[in-house]
């Protein structure tokens, strides 16, 4: 995965259009290649921290999940609205968890 910031975005696109018109002429400058490949490494590097860090939150909704199970299970009857109420929202964040962590491995 990559994350790229706008900057570099706007800097391996202009590197990428000298590269590809001077592809034209054959005479590509290795330096474009380098500071591509820089920009390209800088970029993953982040991506991987940033996928490392949303498998960690997905792990704390998991764990959240699984508490919230517990409590509505073992809550007395006049606070089980409330413990399925809690419940039904770790869920929900367990579910956005699992889609940002599948929307940052494919893309």
């Amino acid at each position: 995965m990559h994350s790229y910031t706008r900057a570099e975005s706007r800097e391996r696109g202009k590197l990428f259009r000298q590269g590809f018109r001077q592809s034209f002429a054959d005479c590509v400058d290795p330096d474009i290649k380098r500071r591509i490949e820089r920009i390209d490494q800088a970029a993953g590097e982040r991506g991987a921290q940033e996928l490392a860090a949303l498998h960690k939150v997905q792990a704390d909704a998991r764990t959240d999940l699984a508490a919230a199970k517990a409590v509505e299970r073992t809550a007395p009857r006049a606070d089980k609205p409330a413990a399925r109420e809690a419940r039904k929202q770790a869920e929900q964040r367990v579910r956005l968890a699992e889609r940002a962590v599948q929307k940052a491995e494919r893309g």
